[in-house]
């Protein structure tokens, strides 16, 4: 202790006020460093920082130069509507470092040499003596050098469920976890009970949270998958659609179209081409996924996310909580003579009950061993209003629980005594004592539990190596064991009762907890492992417990899967570490920074990984993994820098987000296949009747009339689509995968080159062999445009699947969206105003049915495809 006042240059009594000073002017206050922060006008200009949105304000501009309000309307009214929903993700992700300063807005009591102080926890300097007592929180990081009973909460940092002992003594090695430093009281944590002082060793960004802190502001956010293919995929459809329009001008103008009249044509071509549609369609995709995840505890905060979740590799979870309950139960007891008894139920409550043996003697004797449990217990757990609530150690809370399966209430039990003395646990003792009587005896007994190691030490006639063997065993199948003993003190006249009397004691029993595991996440990773998505448990368990947990629900089979913290710090260079993690599925003892340092490893090995998370430890994590989920019960800056929030901690619901991820990324694509075609068809179209030396076949008007009136409507449709076909069955898409790969560029082409060369025909009969008028010939080859895409719709449903394999009213929006196209279209041949503006006139009951029987030509053209390239109604892979 000496030694640690002389480096710090203090003393017990404190620091004066003038060093105090001195030493707040040299290394500044106890605060976490604050990130330079964006302002809202650079948010919303950073909305606009994309490849796409300057062809969408081009394209609102053209719009407008040619008269089209409307539609310029339209896009402009898609802009801002992205623009607001981006703005508001981005500036609520700015929160992040906000979050941590939280953790530091507390007060501290210090002892200074003018005597004890509260101040505020920014004040504090290193040197500073600290007093710690139950329900504060700490403010620096703290050496102690006086404890009393102190328990702190370190989940923040640690990931430990439970609170953990702590004590003065020197440690024998310095390079311990942080989970194992047990004369360290760290900023940010709580403690529990007890209490304890403690001279300040850091503060501010030297602390542990404050190293966290400083990685996180100085860590990148990772793009999500969606993001990346579609700027990949909007540079090059813009790119190709321009260069096309650009050969369409120079063919037309070669052709003796006036300049001016080929310019405009060509702008609203383009218009009519580049999917303006896209960002809304891709929005609504996303916020359709988002309500049905929402339904399943699922809660996103940022959209891009949902399609990230389904496209992962990896996920990297949280044992307590996430694949467990995160509530210690009584699962087994072993009495001293050997026998076991199964305890049923789950959970800090008294459902369940004990499978007792049909021997009374052996029910007494287990009936006793719950008795002393409860004698030696602080803890609360009763039943109010048919709700369960508890207080205390959640050792104590499952013993309680336990008794009540026994049919022993805990209130009852305790009125059969009078306690007399408790002590209680202690990490340096390992055990807890509660010295009684019962009413009508003056027999003072005592009863004990803790350590087994530690109780069996304090007992008598017991067979040692039969003992140690169920405790082996216990331990490999997952549980944590405590021992119950009982002693007997003597009379009441007995002298003052102290430790030092716990002797001769009577083994009872072991008694084996364990943190039940979730039922369903059993089912929920056979399922990612179906779909190809490998499952890691990151932890600061033992590797023991971890290793029995992850093979109980499929994560690992042999323990050549497990990897510790401490072998994981003996690898240097990211190569040699990324090897050494390659075929590990459990990761026990591990630090903070080094969940950081696994996540950008399985990156570097190729993986788009989803990390779980709760505290302040797991936010670098959060922020460097494709896909950040922090658990509802969690920390707020893991909330805020996570994507996703699973609201009921279960690993299911993580399961059924990268479901409804790949269900959303199958809708986006179904939606590109549709806007991508259908503007390729109108290019080709074009493309057809310049090489043939025709008329356009429409006008520039046309065109952007034919863009809302069809892909303005009826793409948003293809976003409510259910799912066709068992997507958990397939493997996870390359995550180098573009949009544009070979099946849609198949599909596009075949589908867009169809309906060019079908429209195409109709216009060169119409004009070469019935000899209609163009006005005339423009007004049916633009109704049966409407056509061919109203049944395209239904085509794109499935890239595989055949139309009719797909429940037709599966989707009644899509549907409500092709009616609606149709009929609007149909409405403004009739309206004087809008068939002058689009130079069209009513068609006959005839005609109309003419063309929706030509339209037909393409879904069989469409179904032949699907039954050559996969098999009808059979999908297959790429």
């Amino acid at each position: 202790m000496e030694n640690l006042f002389a480096t710090l240059q203090t003393s017990s009594t404190g620091l004066s006020v003038q060093e105090v000073q001195k030493r707040q002017q040299e290394k500044g206050k106890n605060l976490l460093p604050k990130p330079k922060r964006i302002t809202l006008f650079q948010i919303i200009i950073h909305q606009f920082t994309n490849p796409l949105i300057y062809v969408l304000i081009a394209a609102g501009i053209i719009s407008a130069v040619v008269g089209e309000f409307l539609d310029a309307g339209f896009i402009f009214a898609v802009l801002s509507i992205n623009a607001m929903i981006g703005t508001y993700q981005e500036w609520k992700a700015e929160q992040n470092a906000a979050a941590l300063q939280e953790f530091m807005k507390v007060q501290a009591t210090v002892k200074r040499k003018e005597g004890v102080v509260k101040i505020d926890a920014e004040d504090v300097v290193v040197g500073d003596i600290v007093l710690l007592e139950s329900g504060v929180k700490v403010s620096a990081d703290v050496q102690l050098i006086q404890t009393n009973e102190l328990t702190i909460e370190e989940a923040i940092l640690t990931g430990e469920s439970t609170a953990v002992h702590k004590n003065e003594a020197v440690l024998a090695t310095e390079n311990l976890p942080l989970a194992e430093r047990v004369n360290m009281a760290y900023a940010g944590t709580t403690v529990t009970s007890g209490r304890g002082t403690g001279v300040v060793v850091a503060i501010a960004t030297d602390t542990e949270i404050g190293k966290i802190a400083d990685t996180l502001n100085k860590t990148a956010a990772t793009q999500m998958p969606l993001v990346v293919r579609m700027e990949v995929f909007t540079k090059w459809i813009s790119l190709v659609t321009l260069l096309i329009c650009a050969i369409i001008g120079v063919i037309g103008w070669s052709n003796g179209i006036p300049l001016f009249t080929i310019f405009l044509f060509v702008i609203a071509l383009a218009v009519s081409a580049i999917p303006e549609g896209l960002p809304i369609a891709m929005t609504v995709a996303l916020s359709v996924g988002t309500l049905r995840m929402a339904k399943k505890n699922v809660i996103v905060r940022k959209l891009n996310a949902v399609e990230g979740l389904g496209s992962c590799t990896m996920i990297a979870t949280d044992k307590t909580g996430t694949l467990t309950a995160d509530q210690q139960t009584v699962s087994k007891i072993v009495l001293a003579t050997g026998e076991q008894m199964i305890i049923e139920g789950q959970g800090y409550n008294g459902e369940g009950n004990v499978a007792f043996p049909p021997n009374d003697e052996l029910v007494n004797r287990a009936k006793n061993l719950f008795k002393n449990a409860v004698f030696c217990n602080e803890a609360t757990l009763v039943l109010k209003n048919n709700t369960w609530t508890h207080h205390g150690d959640a050792v104590d809370v499952a013993l309680l629980a336990a008794a009540y399966k026994a049919e022993l209430p805990p209130d009852k039990v305790r009125q059969e005594v009078e306690i007399l003395m408790e002590i209680p646990f202690e990490s340096a003792r390992k055990y807890a004592a509660s010295f009684y009587k019962y009413k009508n005896s003056s027999d003072i007994l005592v009863a004990v539990k803790g350590a087994t190691e530690e109780i069996l030490k304090k007992c008598i006639d017991i067979d040692h190596a039969k003992i140690d063997k169920s405790v082996e065993q216990l331990t490999k199948e997952g549980f944590r064991v405590i021992a119950v003993a009982q002693g007997n003190i003597g009379t009441e006249n007995k002298e003052v009762l102290d430790q030092n009397q716990i002797k001769d004691l009577t083994l009872l029993g072991l008694v084996a907890l364990i943190d039940p595991i979730r039922p369903e996440v059993q089912e929920a990773i056979k399922k990612c492992h179906e779909a190809g998505i490998k499952v890691a448990m990151i932890t600061g368990d033992h590797p023991q417990t971890a290793f029995a947990i992850a093979k109980q629900i499929g994560i690992a089979k042999t323990d050549d899967q497990i990897i510790t913290g401490k072998v994981l710090s003996s690898y240097t260079d990211s190569q040699s570490f990324q090897q050494a993690i390659k075929d590990k599925t459990v990761f026990a003892r591990v630090s903070p920074h080094q969940k950081q340092e696994i996540v950008k490893a399985l990156q570097g090995l190729g993986h788009f990984v989803a990390v779980t998370g709760d505290g302040v430890n797991d936010a670098p994590a959060l922020r460097t993994a494709n896909i950040g989920v922090a658990m509802g019960y969690g920390t707020d800056i893991a909330k805020d820098t996570a994507a996703i929030i699973i609201t009921d901690n279960n690993f299911a619901s993580i399961a059924y987000g990268i479901e409804a991820g790949r269900l959303i990324y199958s809708n986006l694509r179904k939606v590109i296949y549709l806007l991508i075609s259908t503007g390729f068809a109108e290019l080709f179209i074009v493309v057809l009747a310049l090489l043939f030396g025709q008329p356009l076949p429409f006008t520039a008007i046309q065109l952007l009339w034919l863009n809302l009136v069809t892909n303005g409507i009826q793409d948003i449709g293809l976003a409510f689509e259910s799912q066709e076909h068992e997507l958990m069955k397939e493997p996870p898409r390359s995550p180098k995968e573009p949009i544009f790969n070979a099946i849609m560029i198949e599909s596009v082409f075949l589908s867009g080159l169809f309906m060019s060369v079908i429209v195409f025909v109709v216009w060169y009969y119409l004009l070469n062999v019935m000899q209609w008028s163009k006005f005339d010939a423009r007004n049916t080859c633009l109704l049966l445009m409407v056509v061919l895409q109203n049944l395209h719709v239904l085509n794109c449903r499935s890239e595989k699947q055949s139309v009719f394999k797909i429940p037709f009213f599966g989707n009644l929006f899509l549907l409500g969206g092709v009616i609606a196209a149709q009929s609007i279209h149909i409405l403004a041949m009739h309206i004087p105003f809008l068939a002058k503006i689009l130079q069209l006139h009513p068609v006959d009951l005839q005609t109309w049915l003419m063309t929706v029987s030509i339209a037909f030509i393409l879904l069989i053209i469409m179904e032949f495809y699907k039954f050559v390239r996969f098999g009808l109604g059979f999908p297959k892979q790429n």
